[in-house]
């Protein structure tokens, strides 16, 4: 079986942007009969043995397919072209984010990660013209898509119950963290600690909670915020938090500046928390290895990287009951009720205050993340393009 993907998403800092990278790299590295042809908006990738095809538009998709942003009718049509000239049996799209039609006749795979968009559009898209422009997309995509793939149970029934898809027509994969990803000797974790304390200039013995994502509204930031003013002052006096995202967003909506707002004015927030920037996986696995916990307070998440990206380095996870994380995390954190506007603040009291729960927890986290690697998610990603192949042959 030929197999195109399209790549356009490889160097996006975002979740799906990961997602690109590690799947396929996943895929091309597997042993098998398949070929593969990536179809790339950008100069070409550092993979051995697979052939490119080289796209000029007008925009790279990851400047234009943003949240204020538009791809141009022609630069669709020149990645269509594209697809039709590699002649593939099935074409697949890592995220719905950067699809275009594919060539007529040729089975395809679309990826959708999450009805994130779908269930809360004004928190993805304050503009009407994006909402419907977003909504346009999808419709098309999924309807020309032969089978569809996402990342979790719960995603597919958000999908299915906010998109009104079939269940039957889309598969599973999953995710996992990368191999700088991983548990540190306790007194590597301690240097680790005066070394972030002396970057972000906190006291050295405080301990450290990690949020890790975006800001978009979805991601309810401010609810952490709330939750850490919620804490004792004696807590907060021996705490710091460390907020880890790309302020800029990757070009969707945001609302970075008014969590920047909410802090300044807040003093018990600005003695504690610190907003790091984007930072490289090397610097992250540091942050989770040093960290007491990860906290993910999101309204809703297909997957949660960052929660599988902690577990592995033995770090706990703090979570809300919001799509996949309770299907994620499991036994490796503690997961709170985002009905309840005190549950956040009392799970970061226990697992600050227990030493005995946060060392079980780490210990059950590690396990936890083994369960979760790219590999089983190439394996799984293949099997749905196999099944939109065998399907056209019926």
């Amino acid at each position: 079986m030929h197999i195109g993907i399209d790549v356009a998403t490889w160097h996006n800092n975002r979740g799906f942007g990961r997602f690109t990278r590690e799947l396929v790299g996943a895929l091309v590295a597997a042993p098998g009969r398949h070929e593969f042809t990536l179809l790339c908006d950008a100069a070409p990738l550092e993979l051995e043995g697979v052939r490119q095809i080289i796209v000029q538009p007008s925009r790279r998709v990851i400047d234009a397919a943003i949240a204020s942003g538009r791809r141009s009718v022609i630069d669709l049509l020149r990645f269509s072209r594209a697809a039709m000239r590699a002649r593939v049996d099935v074409m697949f799209y890592p995220a719905v984010y950067s699809w275009y039609p594919a060539p007529p006749g040729t089975r395809s795979v679309v990826t959708l990660h999450d009805a994130i968009a779908e269930r809360f559009p004004l928190l993805i898209f304050p503009g009407r013209a994006g909402r419907l422009a977003w909504r346009a997309k999808v419709r098309l995509a999924c309807a020309q898509a032969a089978r569809l793939l996402t990342v979790s149970n719960a995603a597919r029934a958000e999908i299915t119950a906010h998109m009104g898809l079939d269940p039957a027509r889309i598969d599973l994969t999953t995710e996992g963290p990368r191999d700088v990803f991983r548990a540190r000797p306790l007194a590597s974790r301690d240097q680790l600690r005066r070394e972030l304390a002396e970057k972000h200039h906190f006291a050295d013995g405080c301990q450290i909670l990690a949020y890790v994502g975006g800001f978009a509204p979805h991601k309810n930031v401010g609810a952490l915020l709330a939750a850490i003013e919620g804490l004792s002052v004696a807590a907060r006096e021996r705490l710091v938090v460390l907020l880890v995202g790309d302020p800029a967003g990757g070009g969707f909506h945001s609302n970075y500046a008014t969590l920047r707002e909410a802090v300044a004015a807040s003093a018990a927030l600005r003695a504690c928390v610190r907003f790091t920037g984007f930072v490289s996986d090397e610097d992250l696995a540091g942050i989770y290895a040093a960290s007491t916990a990860l906290v993910l307070p999101s309204l809703s998440e297909g997957f949660g990287l960052p929660a599988v990206e902690a577990m592995a380095c033995a770090c706990p996870v703090v979570a809300s009951n919001g799509g996949s994380l309770p299907e994620v995390v499991g036994d490796g954190g503690l997961i709170f009720d985002l009905g309840d506007p005190g549950a956040l603040t009392a799970a970061l009291r226990r697992i600050l205050g227990d030493r005995g729960l946060r060392e079980s927890l780490a210990l059950r986290a590690s396990a936890r993340a083994r369960h979760f690697t790219w590999q089983r998610g190439a394996a799984l990603a293949l099997e749905c393009m196999e099944r939109a192949h065998a399907e056209r042959r019926q």
